[in-house]
C-alpha cells in the first residue's frame, strides 16, 4: 500500500517530500508518491509543472489515504457506509482530516473498533423474527451499532474523543 515512500503522518510530510523531489527533478517519483497517497495523477502533473505550490492539503491527504485503504480492503454494505462517513467528516472537519492521515490510524483499525463494539453489544434476536426470516438456528444475536453510535466510535478511534 505505502510500498515506496511509507506511510506519512500529515499532508505537510507529503508536501515536503514532493517539494524535495521536484527540486531534484524526479517527476517519476512525484507521480508514485501521489499514487501511493491517493492523489490524482493530474494534480501531481500540475504540481510538477509548478502551477501549484503543494501536492495536497489535509483534506485531500486524508481522503486519498482512505481511498488507498479502501482499494485494498474493498468494503461492502455497512462498511462502505462507514467509509463514506469518514470521508464526509474529512471534508467538513480539518481536525478529523489530520487525524485520519496520522501514521498508525487506518480504515482497518477503525472497522476493527466498530466490530469490537458489535461483539460486545450483541443482543438475542426474537424467535418470531427468526421465524419470519426463515432462520432455523437455535440462537441468533445481533450487534450492529446505529449510526449515532458508529459516528462516536469512528470519531473516538481517529480523534480520541466523542462527538
Amino acid at each position: 500500500m505505502f510500498d515506496r515512500f511509507g506511510e506519512f503522518s500529515s499532508a505537510e510530510e507529503i508536501n515536503e517530500t514532493a517539494v524535495n523531489l521536484r527540486k531534484e527533478g524526479d517527476t517519476e517519483s512525484i507521480i508514485i508518491l501521489a499514487k501511493e497517497n491517493g492523489i490524482e495523477e493530474e494534480i501531481a502533473e500540475v504540481f510538477i509543472d509548478g502551477d501549484i505550490l503543494y501536492l495536497c492539503d489535509a483534506m485531500t491527504a486524508a481522503i486519498g489515504k482512505i481511498d488507498v485503504e479502501s482499494a485494498e480492503l474493498k468494503p461492502k454494505e455497512i462498511m462502505q457506509d462507514w467509509t463514506e462517513y469518514i470521508k464526509a467528516r474529512c471534508f467538513d472537519d480539518a481536525g478529523m482530516a489530520a487525524s485520519v492521515r496520522m501514521k498508525g490510524k487506518s480504515l482497518k483499525g477503525c472497522i476493527a473498533a466498530l466490530l469490537a463494539w458489535s461483539f460486545e453489544n450483541q443482543i438475542p434476536v426474537d424467535k418470531d423474527i427468526l421465524k419470519k426470516a426463515k432462520v432455523n438456528a437455535g440462537r441468533v444475536t445481533l450487534g450492529i451499532p446505529g449510526i449515532g453510535t458508529a459516528k462516536k466510535i469512528i470519531t473516538n478511534y481517529y480523534m480520541g474523543k466523542q462527538v
